[in-house]
């Protein structure tokens, strides 16, 4: 590392103030001199103040090269300013770069403890087989294996290996590895059934980006695969991307074309994607393939009442209602009749939802709003009181029912 003087602290040992000359730095060496000489120093503080004096000397030898160096031999207050912003700055980056380097040592040592604990052991047993691959982390490909060690005792004896893979080195179970043989080619049935494991892993612990990128070496080795495509799928889904989920549920589709599974999982990405046409029509196809899945048909239903095409959700959302009625389709079969105006097609859906699931509030609200629009004061009073017994806190429905206690004929009582 390059010496930098340190004109800051040099003036502060000698107690000297900018501008200066090479007159006024003699005369402060002189000067600190008289003060910290060794032969002035109390007993047992003379190393102290050898030290100390030595230093002065030192700063003010660089103080007068600075001086005879300057023009006209004299250093400004400005120069002096520079020269302390250039040295702070200089101090503040090799911090920053020691800071850096302790952090990646810090690191490099805590990862060493994590996955070589075996590091300064002599191996317990000989390698026969010097390449492996792990089954459980495929990614980190073919490494080599440096020893095999075994812990604990006896009927609880583990084997383990410790293994140089290219992310660096890892001791895993000894159970994990597959050894290679390179004078043979490496089938690519094995390969796909090795990422699809790791895959799952992956998932089953919730990090599907890794899931995915497992699943591209699979999808690699085996591009016509569908389970792959599937798994590529619902991981690129999951992780959120939805472009690269776009992609390979389309070449699931491309490769699949007969079954409704890929078309489901495309209107589901096309609908995160706010793509809406594309949406239906993927559902569409989806429900074509399917014809008896009622849920099928509903999302065409529900898609195309985005689209605001209620001839199209009508006729969508009564085939799933003949298929297998829900709640959530017969809801938004009793919005398309609202949106067209058939207020007896939006009663009966919504009363077919009630007596579908009776503790639903949104399916009772529903239904006393559909209700509030005709004669039937008294059956909307009753559903809407229904509604805030299941929901205390719709104050829509609230209003709703003040509003048509309000327009309750009332009854003079006999005489």
């Amino acid at each position: 590392m390059p010496q930098v003087l340190d004109i800051e602290q040099a003036l502060l040992l000698l107690e000297l103030e900018p501008p200066f000359e090479k007159r006024d730095v003699q005369l402060a060496r002189r000067k600190q001199a008289k003060v910290w000489h060794p032969d002035l120093a109390p007993p047992g503080k003379q190393i102290e103040h050898e030290r100390h004096l030595k230093a002065i000397n030192e700063a003010a030898d660089q103080l007068e090269n600075l001086a005879e160096g300057s023009r006209g031999g004299r250093v400004s207050r400005n120069a002096v300013k520079v020269s302390v912003a250039a040295t702070r700055a200089y101090r503040a980056e090799a911090g920053r770069r020691a800071y850096e380097e302790d952090q990646a040592r810090r690191a490099h040592d805590a990862d060493r403890a994590k996955n070589d604990p075996f590091g300064s052991r002599v191996p317990d047993h000989s390698v026969v087989h010097r390449y492996a691959r792990c089954l459980s982390y495929p990614e980190w490909g073919v490494g080599e294996v440096a020893g095999i060690y075994f812990t604990g005792g006896g009927d609880d004896i583990q084997q383990w290996a410790r293994v140089r893979f290219q992310p660096g080195v890892r001791t895993v179970p000894a159970g994990s590895l597959q050894f290679v043989d390179f004078s043979k080619p490496d089938p690519g049935h094995e390969r796909v059934q090795r990422f699809m494991t790791a895959a799952q892993h992956a998932m089953v612990e919730g990090d599907y980006k890794l899931a995915a990128r497992r699943l591209i070496y699979a999808r690699d080795a085996e591009p016509t695969n569908i389970s792959v495509l599937r798994l590529l799928t619902l991981a690129f889904w999951q992780a959120g991307d939805l472009l690269a989920a776009g992609r390979a549920v389309r070449d699931w589709i491309r490769h699949d074309p007969t079954r409704p599974a890929a078309q489901r999982y495309a209107a589901r990405i096309y609908e995160d994607m706010r793509a809406i046409d594309l949406a239906a029509e993927a559902a569409l196809r989806s429900a074509q393939l399917g014809p008896s899945d009622a849920g099928a048909w509903e999302r065409v239903g529900r898609l195309r009442l985005a689209l605001m095409d209620r001839e199209g959700a009508l006729d969508a959302l009564e085939t799933a209602r003949r298929l297998g009625p829900t709640v959530e389709g017969l809801l938004d079969l009793a919005l398309a009749h609202h949106l067209g105006g058939d207020l007896g097609g939006e009663v009966t859906a919504t009363e077919q939802a009630t007596l579908l699931d009776g503790d639903r509030p949104d399916a009772w609200s529903r239904y006393a709003h559909a209700l509030a629009r005709t004669d039937r004061v008294s059956d909307a009073i009753a559903a809407a009181e229904r509604a805030l017994r299941l929901a205390p806190e719709d104050e829509e429905v609230a209003v709703l029912l003040e509003r048509l206690h309000a327009a309750q004929p009332r009854v003079l009582p006999a005489a």
